[in-house]
């Protein structure tokens, strides 16, 4: 990653000292364009992405077990998004994941400040995703830090305060390595694949990790601007712990943009981009967004399950036919995310830009 900047292209400025300076109206910098700009009202807002009982998956019941393992098939295969309830992780432990870092962003800024981060890793506090100078910008703050491989795992880059904040970390971490484990053999198994393939496609013992913590704050103009931009999830798999409160992702179906309504103590668990390559494309990741709210403050958890940073990642072979031949071609994750780090959020196109020429 040694061709990226070692330093931001203009003056960080923190979304949430905006939001608490009053403001009424947002600066030019995060007005997106109209076409981009969100419906806070979900286009069909009867519709929302499934919601799955895993526990299903470990059924002594033959007829549940099969039903469980096909509700996640369809779920990857006509959303790439779903939502998993019993999945095995404390939910005491959910909630004070999300707690310790709301307590984190509203530290003193001489604390979070401390841990300000860089486009060279992104490790740390953060303002802004890409480098273009000039970029329009979501509104939003965040943190983030590695988890696995254990060799980039570093307890001196994540927050002190509070003071129980690493070890819930850590704890976090472990829980949602083995729930995502538990996802890629059920995920192989749909494939038709060896129950272990997507692991070991992914660098097995030594898979990715990541955890990105993002601060969305009260926003005066929520029609104009959006916390997130439209975009892929890079990597494997995304675990993703919502704001109990308050609801802001959107997922696009259909070309219609659906605000998912998390269920209490649920995961929302998405396809990334790898997958999609992996799948031969059977599976496909999905764009999605998140809209900002005029009266409340948003915290949500992202979980990232990645490929091992230097395999090459292509579609498994048992899934490459003359009919259906291979839609990639072999590329590492390292070079895949310094792509994408260079260019930003951009719905769909980073994934679909990498499709061999037929």
């Amino acid at each position: 990653m040694s061709s990226i900047q070692q330093d931001w292209p203009e003056p960080i400025v923190r979304v949430q000292s905006l939001s608490d300076s009053g403001l009424y109206a947002i600066p030019d910098r995060y007005v997106k364009p109209p076409g981009d700009r969100p419906s806070l009202v979900s286009s069909a807002a009867d519709v929302d992405i499934p919601i799955i009982n895993l526990g299903g998956v470990h059924s002594e019941v033959d007829s549940v077990r099969a039903n469980t393992i096909s509700q996640i098939n369809e779920a990857s295969r006509d959303w790439g998004f779903f939502q998993v309830v019993n999945h095995g992780v404390s939910p005491e432990l959910m909630d004070r994941a999300r707690e310790v870092w709301r307590e984190f962003f509203h530290s003193p800024m001489e604390v979070k400040q401390k841990h300000a981060n860089s486009p060279r890793t992104y490790e740390g506090y953060g303002s802004r995703l890409g480098v273009e100078k000039g970029a329009i910008l979501d509104w939003n703050d965040y943190y983030f830090l590695h988890y696995l491989p254990c060799s980039l795992k570093d307890y001196n880059k994540w927050p002190l305060l509070p003071s129980d904040c690493r070890e819930v970390i850590d704890e976090y971490g472990k829980q949602l390595a083995i729930l995502a484990g538990k996802l890629m053999k059920v995920l192989s198994v749909n494939l038709g694949l060896s129950e272990e393939y997507l692991q070991n496609a992914l660098g097995g013992e030594n898979v990715g990790a990541c955890l990105r913590v993002n601060f969305y704050p009260k926003c005066p103009q929520p029609d104009l601007t959006l916390g997130l931009s439209s975009h892929s999830d890079p990597g494997g798999m995304t675990l993703l712990l919502p704001d109990n409160h308050v609801p802001g992702l959107q997922v696009r179906k259909d070309g219609n943009w659906i605000t998912v309504k998390p269920a209490r103590h649920a995961f929302i668990v998405n396809i990334g981009d790898q997958i999609q390559v992996l799948s031969n494309a059977i599976y496909k990741s999905v764009e999605h967004r998140v809209i900002v709210n005029p009266s409340a403050e948003r915290v949500s958890l992202a979980f990232f399950y990645n490929p091992k940073s230097d395999i090459p990642i292509e579609p498994a072979k048992d899934l490459v036919t003359p009919e259906r031949p291979a839609l990639y071609q072999p590329m590492t994750f390292d070079e895949y995310r310094l792509f994408i780090r260079l260019r930003g959020p951009r719905g769909k196109s980073q994934v679909e830009s990498l499709k061999s020429p037929s």
